[in-house]
């Protein structure tokens, strides 16, 4: 099949381009390279067509779609804190480049349109793990704008038939994400003190939850999405259990500095996956554990 990812470049972007290019498909990644480096995608760079997009801002996009089977939307801006100091940089690229990539969408067909949703929409959840139908409580623009995206995308599927699927996005982690940002860094952030032998930062007291999963998890749960026969639907993709922030950094053994609370970011964070599950046949497979363990054998 003929691919094409947006923001191809990026930590999640090159693990997919990997994957598909692994299982003999045809790959074409957009990426303005802002965020995204193409030396995540060295490993498989002489097998994929790469072009510098900034999908926000071009209007042909339509000719870049053509005679694409599946498009996986992954472009787009994640630093919470950096969303409220450019709120309108976020909307423009988040919010506008979703709704081009979608305008363009009405001039070719694909079989199947995957939208990169976040977690985030849930803000701090009075529930202890939230589906997909609990309450939407955006506290940053960022999570606004991911939101945005996806009701753009399931207003696509009522208006114009599209086939599309919203993945939304807990912590994921593994190679290549940054060492700085969000929490679902964190944990890049914690290998390389570890490394450096420097004692792990706790943002705030560290009883913040999330629910990691593995970068590898995501991957197979996107072509999952991709190549299933459903169409329309949102699915939660996370852990089955979230861990505490303090709890990775007594895995990873060693001394702990507390910092102060970051403005902005959620408390609590656990994923219902129930859902996913049962239409989707999906779920996690390798645990934190397993994933840490990983990450440190490959530095």
């Amino acid at each position: 099949m003929k691919v094409l990812i947006t923001g191809g470049a990026g930590f999640i972007g090159s693990h997919l381009a990997e994957e598909l290019v692994h299982q003999k498909h045809k790959v074409t990644v957009l990426d303005n390279l802002s965020s995204g480096n193409l030396k995540n995608l060295q490993l498989i760079r002489k097998k994929i067509k790469f072009i510098k997009c900034d999908i926000s801002k071009n209007k042909n996009l339509a000719k870049l779609l053509k005679n694409v089977d599946y498009i996986f939307h992954l472009a787009g801006l994640i630093e919470v804190v950096e969303s409220f100091n450019n709120p309108n940089k976020y909307y423009r690229v988040n919010v506008g480049g979703t709704l081009n990539l979608l305008k363009a969408l009405r001039k070719v067909q694909v079989k199947k349109f995957i939208y990169a949703a976040s977690a985030s929409c849930y803000g701090n959840s009075k529930k202890i793990k939230v589906s997909e139908n609990s309450i939407i409580e955006t506290l940053s623009p960022y999570a606004l704008t991911k939101w945005l995206g996806e009701m753009l995308v399931m207003q696509w599927v009522k208006t114009y038939d599209l086939r599309a699927i919203s993945l939304r996005f807990f912590n994921i982690y593994g190679s290549r994400a940054k060492n700085s940002g969000s929490y679902s860094s964190v944990i890049n952030v914690f290998i390389k003190q570890k490394l450096t032998k420097k004692p792990y930062t706790i943002v705030g007291d560290g009883k913040q939850t999330r629910s990691f999963v593995h970068v590898s998890d995501v991957v197979n749960a996107m072509i999952k999405a991709a190549k299933s026969k459903l169409s329309g639907e949102i699915f939660n993709i996370g852990a089955e259990k979230s861990v505490q922030i303090k709890e990775i950094a007594t895995i990873l053994k060693g001394k702990k500095i507390y910092i102060p609370k970051r403005f902005g970011e959620l408390k609590y964070s656990s994923a219902d996956i129930r859902k996913v599950k049962r239409l989707l046949k999906w779920k996690p497979k390798i645990t934190l554990q397993t994933g840490l363990r990983q990450m440190l054998k490959k530095i």
